[in-house]
């Protein structure tokens, strides 16, 4: 019986741990060797740190970095700030035969690609776009206003394309919550911001942090919106990669920025999870 189990799990697991193998661990250390290497005044290859240390010597790069993390957060702050409300009601206030009809409408505007997404939110913003439109038909105003390729367009775009992975993490914490807590609470004489703060938010609290982690993620990560909604201005991190990537071609420049942005990120969670007095493992779980 044994054997059968270890067989079925082997074969369960295999093609998981080569995915794993083939196109995460492999690669990633390809990378990693390729971010140590360089070139000599000869031109021969060599090892060196000269990779990481520009990082740090040129000022455009770590400052692109910090902008880019601080509107990372600010893109967390904001998602949380919009979905939570959104979670609670569905959970706690409409009744328990329409929280299911309104999660699925919640994930459909997800099932259309981000790319489609950010274009919606283009056609709706832009000069000749649906909002200009009716704002010169009532009259409001005299000539089509920009509304795109500034950080306000940029960070909506990010929090919009973040949001589901924020909700439903709020979801799956509060679902659990017995609603008799805050009954009692309220019962007892306690106000509503005490009771959002002394049971709602502490309940929560594996949840926000599972999706604040996964917002801020994407967002440090995310290409595409930056670039569509940002602008050639917008400054953002994965831009400087990719420039170094396919516009100079320098691989062994954008490998280093790759690791810097993933060892840097890992250290602003790991000092959030501090502060904030969480564990990962409880938040992923």
């Amino acid at each position: 019986m044994k054997s059968k189990v270890s067989s079925g799990l082997f074969i369960f697991l295999t093609p998981v741990l080569l995915w794993l193998l083939l196109l995460i661990v492999i690669p990633h250390i390809e990378l990693l060797l390729m971010s140590l290497q360089g070139e000599s005044d000869l031109g021969e290859p060599i090892w060196t740190l000269s990779n990481y240390t520009a990082f740090f010597t040129e000022s455009i790069y770590w400052y692109t970095f910090v902008r880019t993390a601080v509107y990372a957060l600010l893109v967390t702050v904001l998602t949380f700030a919009v979905t939570f409300p959104v979670a609670f009601y569905i959970t706690k206030v409409v009744p328990v035969r329409l929280s299911g009809f309104l999660t699925i409408l919640l994930l459909v505007p997800f099932w259309v690609s981000e790319l489609v997404r950010v274009y919606g939110w283009m056609i709706l913003l832009r000069e000749s776009g649906v909002i200009n439109h009716f704002l010169l038909q009532l009259g409001l105003i005299n000539q089509p206003v920009e509304m795109l390729y500034n950080d306000i367009s940029m960070i909506m775009g990010l929090v919009y394309t973040s949001m589901l992975f924020m909700v439903v993490p709020l979801i799956s914490s509060l679902e659990g919550m017995d609603d008799s807590m805050i009954e009692a609470a309220h019962d007892l004489g306690a106000s509503k911001f005490v009771i959002f703060f002394k049971i709602v938010i502490p309940y929560a609290a594996p949840g926000i942090t599972s999706g604040s982690i996964v917002v801020f993620m994407l967002a440090l990560g995310n290409y595409l919106t930056p670039n569509l909604m940002g602008g050639k201005n917008s400054l953002w991190f994965t831009e400087q990669i990719y420039n170094e990537f396919i516009a100079s071609f320098n691989w062994n420049q954008g490998a280093a920025f790759g690791f810097l942005l993933l060892l840097l990120s890992s250290c602003i969670i790991w000092i959030g999870l501090k502060l904030g007095r969480q564990q990962l493992g409880k938040a992923l779980s």
